[in-house]
């Protein structure tokens, strides 16, 4: 089988933890011991999160008295998908010696004119008093939007339209390799007037990203995990309730927060509808028996899933 794995942020740094380096290279060899025995069985192209990388090295760049003017989004997002690429690679090629594994910094393309560049809402970066918000917005450019009880930056999220490298990383994987990409949904780009690609101040959304991934690779699942066990059915109520075996229609009529369950739920969604195969939402060291529609939330278009291992 061809299995896409989406891995949240919270595989690198977990609730509590700084992000240095060292603790986030202890997660990702975590991560990969759990995802190990995937990469045996099957062809994997693994995805993942990058939001408090680009959190810390925008801010650090936003502070470097060297430098007139910070690094924008894009620079700042393909400098962490080299980082975070480097700590898996390492880790895949000591678990799994022998095998091809490869890690690179992918462009996504998305449109010039989405509507998500006339009204920027993905909040990035730290928290700020109103003021100091404000200060930065005039010096920069910036649009700031209150969050909770402080003020940040707000971006662009448009939707991705294709990941620019999609051939290479299909011929990769034809050969055996396990590729490592998109790493953030992949650096935002469009073509220009001239047809030639540009880096542009956004951020999109990484679940939506791999669920793109995995409809263009053909892949026959597409594994989104996190630090919950499954979906939850009016999660925080009295009615609170497990979702495990469901089908795109059925969750279509539920709501979920727009900032976390959401996007990946909506990702989900996507890629059962137009492939008719299956999604998965449940727990990093769960994605065997998530594959294997034993654990998690499993999406397909009649709410079953045979063992992959009769596939």
């Amino acid at each position: 089988m061809r299995v896409v794995v989406a891995l949240g942020g919270n595989a690198l740094v977990r609730r509590g933890e700084t992000a240095d380096a060292e603790p986030q290279r202890g997660n990702v060899d975590r991560a990969v011991r759990s995802l190990a025995p995937l990469a045996e069985q099957h062809e994997l192209i693994i995805t993942h999160g990058n939001g408090p990388q680009v959190g810390v090295l925008a801010l650090e760049s936003l502070n470097d008295p060297g430098l007139t003017r910070p690094y924008p989004l894009d620079t700042v997002g393909a400098e962490t998908q080299g980082m975070i690429g480097y700590w898996m690679l390492q880790s895949l090629q000591n678990a799994l010696p022998g095998r091809q594994v490869l890690a690179m910094i992918t462009q996504t393309l998305v449109s010039a004119v989405d509507p998500a560049f006339a009204d920027p809402a993905k909040f990035v970066g730290q928290v700020y008093d109103r003021v100091e918000a404000e200060k930065l917005a005039a010096e920069y450019g910036w649009t700031v939007r209150r969050d909770g009880d402080g003020w940040r930056r707000v971006v662009p999220s448009p939707r991705p339209q294709r990941v620019i490298e999609t051939r290479l990383i299909r011929e990769l994987v034809r050969l055996g390799t396990i590729v490592v990409c998109a790493g953030g949904g992949g650096v935002p780009v469009f073509r220009n007037d001239v047809g030639r690609l540009e880096g542009v101040e956004a951020v999109i959304d990484k679940d939506c990203t791999a669920a793109l991934l995995a409809e263009s690779m053909d892949a026959d699942a597409l594994l989104i995990l996190t630090d919950v066990p499954r979906v939850m059915r009016d999660f925080g109520t009295a009615r609170e309730e497990e979702i495990f075996h469901t089908t795109p229609h059925e969750l279509r009529a539920e709501r979920f927060p727009a900032g976390s369950m959401g996007p990946k739920v909506e990702a989900a969604l996507t890629f059962v509808e137009r492939t008719g195969d299956m999604a998965g939402i449940g727990l990093l060291d769960q994605c065997v028996e998530i594959l294997d529609g034993t654990a998690g939330t499993i999406v397909t278009p009649n709410a079953t899933w045979p063992l992959a291992s009769t596939l």
